[in-house]
């Protein structure tokens, strides 16, 4: 059986957002391909849209996606006409400088625009601390409708590698959940 594949379309300003992407990329393995919406081509447009997965990366300014990733979210529309993501799993994942952040309204975006696609959604499984004190760093955000991190502004480790591996198993959870649903599916 092969590997679904998985799209990674992603934004970052600062590149917190891009390592996030590659290391959800490692945790869902060979199969994923990282696509920068700054600099899309048309190879990637159809990529995406052969693709089993669509995991969407944008970081949270002022309350909502990066302005460059709603530009991608809106050149979408043509897809969504034609039913080409219908079905197809989705996640998302952002980064702020703030705790909060309000990067809930982010995902809730992507989330949104999901289900307009006609796409299935997948939230986060990472269950840390406080809950479980020996998975300190897991999900320290405690995110549940998809993948938060908060950047540790002005220091040299400024993504903690518990949100790296955080992100790592998003993304094996995504690959897992894709290839259940591919399996039915294809």
């Amino acid at each position: 059986m092969t590997s679904p594949t998985v799209c990674i379309p992603f934004f970052s300003g600062f590149g917190h957002t891009k390592r996030i992407a590659q290391a959800i990329a490692q945790g869902v393995g060979k199969s994923a391909q990282l696509i920068d919406v700054a600099a899309i081509t048309d190879a990637d447009w159809e990529a995406l849209d052969a693709a089993d997965a669509i995991v969407f990366g944008a970081p949270t300014y002022m309350g909502s996606a990066a302005a460059r990733f709603s530009q991608f979210l809106e050149a979408v529309d043509t897809r969504r006409e034609h039913g080409k993501w219908v079905d197809k799993i989705a996640a998302g994942f952002t980064t702020a400088i703030h705790p909060s952040g309000d990067k809930l309204a982010t995902l809730q975006r992507l989330s949104i625009f999901a289900a307009q696609m006609g796409m299935i959604w997948v939230g986060q499984s990472e269950i840390g601390a406080p809950v479980k004190p020996d998975r300190h760093g897991a999900n320290r955000d405690g995110s549940w409708l998809g993948l938060m991190v908060t950047e540790k502004l002005g220091q040299d480790d400024d993504l903690p590698a518990s949100d790296l591996e955080t992100a790592r198993r998003f993304g094996a959870r995504v690959e897992q959940v894709t290839t259940r649903w591919t399996r039915g599916h294809r």
